[in-house]
């Protein structure tokens, strides 16, 4: 299980994916992260874990400033009365702590099953940002540049308008 930003940022090189790491103070939440945005190009996603009553996964992946209806996304992701895990969850399934939850994450998830859900308004964007694993810094990378990382970590995914 990768643990730090710079292991990530390794993996990243290796795979040949281009991208730039912006540092800043730790983010717990969208608003505060907002707050960090300026001169930092690219769309800013929200990254929502959630578990169901049958025990599925799902990782959503959308626009920062997009409303979410959890109800209207979990008829669209087949998700049965979803909530979000809890961070003991988080923690041992993608290796992060609640306010760093990333699609980089999924690196982490080798033993578990999860559905990923990237939103076709977020993937539509050329560059993307997301945390490196860690709340104290953004990486911005391409799109294509997400579905390779994804291939590169063995993991399905769904793209969807949300």
């Amino acid at each position: 299980m990768l643990q730090t930003q710079e292991e990530l940022l390794n993996v990243l090189t290796q795979i040949n994916i281009e991208y730039t790491n912006h540092e800043h103070p730790a983010v717990y939440t969208v608003e505060e992260a907002d707050l960090h945005h300026d001169g930092i190009e690219g769309a800013h996603s929200k990254n929502l874990f959630f578990k169901d009553k049958k025990k599925n996964l799902f990782l959503v992946v959308t626009l920062s400033d997009k409303p979410i209806i959890i109800k209207e996304v979990a008829k669209k992701i087949n998700a049965k009365s979803p909530s979000f895990g809890k961070p003991d969850l988080l923690v041992q399934v993608l290796g992060v702590i609640p306010g760093s939850v990333t699609p980089f994450a999924l690196i982490n998830a080798q033993n578990h099953d999860i559905k990923v859900i990237l939103d076709k308004d977020l993937m539509e964007n050329k560059l993307l940002n997301f945390h490196p694993l860690v709340n104290t810094a953004t990486t911005t990378i391409a799109s294509k540049d997400l579905i390779k990382f994804l291939e590169h970590c063995n993991q399905e995914f769904e793209i969807i308008r949300l």
